[in-house]
């Protein structure tokens, strides 16, 4: 491992330590963890003349930890298994129509803004956690790096922007609320979402399990249609 990686890995970590303390001091959707966090990385690196090719080897190892952190969202889906299989066929069909709809909306809307094939490719899995995107988008010729890129954008946007919207939509029902988050922003509005109580959390992680794997099965038949 080189200096630049393990700094990196350091850097990356302290500012995230960093972004949750202020969080708690100042709850606000701009005080998000991952987006203070991904704001000070990229200042830091940017005047340190430290290139994204540099920082790559560093994203790659915290991406592998990705795996098992997602499994340790099974917690809360234990403690509230009872309302989850209550509520399941329900919420299977909700996430179904709201995966296959992201996907359609994002790739029509790279296609008419006139991106390039591997953009497309990458706004198809932008809904998903980052381990599922970068093998997903590798079924339909898409580029790793960028598909990482647009989940991270779409899991920041929905983390801040997400539980603002449900609540202008007057979307109160915590079950709902966390299916939503979970369909469209995955681990990152996971991470926001539960802040507002267990069952929101269970919900959302339910929703970006049961979501990958809608978009694993999918994928390869719907987005050739747009090509």
């Amino acid at each position: 491992m080189s200096g630049i990686t393990l700094f990196s890995i350091i850097l990356t970590i302290a500012a995230y330590i960093g972004a949750v303390h202020l969080a708690r001091k100042i709850s606000t959707p701009l005080t998000t963890p991952v987006l203070v966090a991904t704001i000070v990385i990229i200042f830091i690196l940017s005047s340190m003349k430290i290139d994204y090719s540099q920082y790559t080897p560093a994203k790659e190892w915290m991406t592998f930890l990705l795996g098992p952190a997602t499994v340790a969202l099974a917690l809360p889906l234990y403690k509230t298994r009872k309302i989850l299989m209550e509520k399941f066929k329900s919420a299977v069909l909700g996430l179904s129509i709201g995966t296959i709809t992201t996907i359609i909306t994002a790739v029509g809307l790279s296609k008419a803004l006139g991106l390039s094939e591997k953009m497309q490719a990458a706004s198809a899995v932008k809904a998903v956690t980052s381990p599922v995107a970068i093998e997903a988008v590798l079924l339909i010729g898409g580029s790793p790096a960028t598909a990482v890129a647009f989940v991270m954008g779409a899991g920041i946007l929905g983390a801040v922007f997400g539980p603002i919207i449900l609540t202008v939509m007057k979307i109160s029902d915590p079950f709902a609320r966390g299916l939503g988050i979970g369909t469209v922003a995955h681990g990152i509005g996971t991470s926001q979402i539960m802040k507002e109580g267990s069952l929101q959390g269970a919900a959302s992680s339910a929703a970006m399990g049961i979501a990958a794997i809608i978009t694993s099965l999918i994928l390869p038949w719907i987005y050739p249609l747009f090509n």
